[in-house]
């Protein structure tokens, strides 16, 4: 099984670039729908009163996000980090193990399934050391400018805001440095299309060996050799 690396920035369109893979019938998962459902389904377990998560949240994010009996207010923490992008990659961060099993759970569900390449589109790929895990890595690089012009529109903002929440981020360029393969999202939809045909065709490209030996088929060919392998040797006694 190929298991993909997608990420990029704010603003960088990364969310396109998942979306042409999604139409293309690559299979995509979202760490942010990961990270949803782990916020309605676990978070309360996750971030329990006294519990690692519960400390690393509270430190992070102060007494107003706390109940009077110490809960975490969820409804609270919420709103904080859907209206900062910052601050909800924080949370992100400090949730990542947690993100990660629910990644690793979405991930068993597609090679059930037999699927051979499957894209992970997740914004802290390299902060959270997921990248170690997937290869190719693709990262969906824009120029500063554009990057910041966009992002101001986009969220109707200033440019200071803009940049600060660019800042916020690690480069895009550091990212770019740790790329496997750069989709450069500066110039048109059309030119972002047609870079992305040349990158489907890499990552959909045969699978080498390794990535064979993880592929249901492989393990469904090593079950049927042992059971071939038992019944000759049993047949032999």
């Amino acid at each position: 099984m190929r298991i993909v690396g997608l990420t990029g920035g704010i603003a960088s369109g990364k969310s396109t670039v998942s979306g042409l893979f999604r139409s293309s019938g690559v299979p995509v998962v979202d760490a942010d729908i990961v990270a949803r459902l782990l916020e309605t389904a676990t978070l309360q377990d996750v971030v329990k009163k006294g519990t690692p998560g519960w400390r690393k949240v509270a430190n992070a994010f102060g007494d107003d996000i706390l109940l009077e009996n110490g809960e975490i207010n969820r409804s609270r923490l919420g709103q904080i980090v859907f209206s900062d992008p910052a601050k909800r990659q924080l949370l992100n961060r400090l949730l990542a193990p947690h993100i990660s099993s629910g990644i690793f759970w979405e991930i068993m569900k597609l090679w059930v399934k037999g699927c051979k390449v499957v894209v992970l589109d997740i914004p802290l790929l390299f902060e959270t050391k997921i990248d170690r895990r997937t290869k190719p890595i693709i990262v969906v690089w824009v120029n500063p400018e554009t990057q910041l012009q966009r992002l101001m529109a986009r969220d109707g903002i200033s440019e200071e805001e803009a940049r600060n929440k660019i800042n916020a981020q690690t480069s895009l360029d550091w990212k770019k440095t740790k790329a496997d393969i750069v989709i450069d999202n500066s110039g048109s939809i059309e030119d972002t299309r047609t870079q992305f045909q040349n990158v489907l065709k890499q990552v959909t490209a045969s699978l080498s060996w390794k990535e064979f030996a993880f592929s249901r088929e492989s393990v469904a060919v090593l079950l049927i050799s042992l059971f071939i392998g038992a019944w000759m040797l049993h047949s032999r006694i």
